[in-house]
């Protein structure tokens, strides 16, 4: 397969690493300062897109590679409040693909298919209230975490006494606090943490006055990250739409 990588950070070149290891080609790279290579034949000849950039030039850069006729994989996060609507009318109407996930770990698909789980039986049992807890790097610029949001979604979308999630304590990476998740009872609140190199920790937590129970993803490195995108792309050159984890993993 002919992959083309877009943002090339430390996610990009393990995601290059990974997908040469796997017998793909690159035959593109673009970042920063070679733009100009989106309108390059090399670029034309890919048969999918891996995106991994910044929440106010991921939209763009879909634009750019569907325009070429290319399909996109994109593991960027922060552009759905704005760009959502946009992107699924474009795949569901207008023949555009984009596999779409705020999180490619295979260990967060599992994660995520037990916190699911979880958050409908917890329906039985109302002593227990939930928290949510995020912690990544210094150089994140979103908060909460594009999985940290989509974690809080699958719990509102199943327990019937939270109608929504909320933003709860950011703890900045000079240690400083700005915020609380000391909420209304019927939100829930997601917090976050940046401090260090941490590829990403997300930590959901049942408590009662008798016990607690947590559940937590702890990332050893973005190597996990960079085979799920990897994965993605092997499985979207092969299908058309607006696509997720649920059409990749099935638990």
């Amino acid at each position: 397969m002919k992959i083309a990588l877009i943002g090339y950070g430390k996610m990009g070149k393990m995601i290059e690493q990974i997908a040469l290891s796997r017998g793909h080609e690159i035959v593109s790279i673009i970042d920063i300062d070679n733009q100009e290579d989106f309108d390059s034949p090399a670029f034309a000849s890919a048969d999918v897109a891996i995106e991994f950039t910044a929440p106010h030039t991921a939209y763009g850069n879909y634009l750019k590679a569907w325009a070429k006729g290319v399909k996109v994989v994109s593991g960027s996060t922060g552009w759905l409040k704005d760009h959502g609507d946009d992107v699924k009318k474009a795949c569901t109407e207008q023949g555009k693909t984009l596999f779409w996930a705020s999180n490619y770990s295979i260990g967060v698909a599992i994660f995520s298919a037990v916190n699911k789980y979880l958050a409908s039986i917890m329906n039985g049992f109302e002593q227990y209230d939930v928290k949510e807890e995020e912690t990544h790097h210094i150089h994140k610029l979103d908060h909460p975490s594009g999985t940290g949001i989509t974690l809080a979604e699958q719990i509102v979308e199943r327990l019937d006494r939270k109608k929504d999630w909320t933003m709860g304590y950011l703890q900045h990476p000079d240690g400083t606090v700005e915020g609380t998740d000391q909420v209304a009872a019927d939100l829930l609140p997601v917090s976050s943490i940046r401090r260090g190199e941490v590829p990403g920790i997300h930590t959901i937590t049942w408590d009662s006055e008798a016990d607690k129970i947590t559940i937590t993803h702890d990332a050893h490195s973005r190597k996990g990250f960079a085979l799920g995108a990897v994965l993605a792309a092997e499985f979207t050159a092969t299908h058309e739409g607006l696509l997720s984890t649920d059409d990749l993993f099935h638990f």
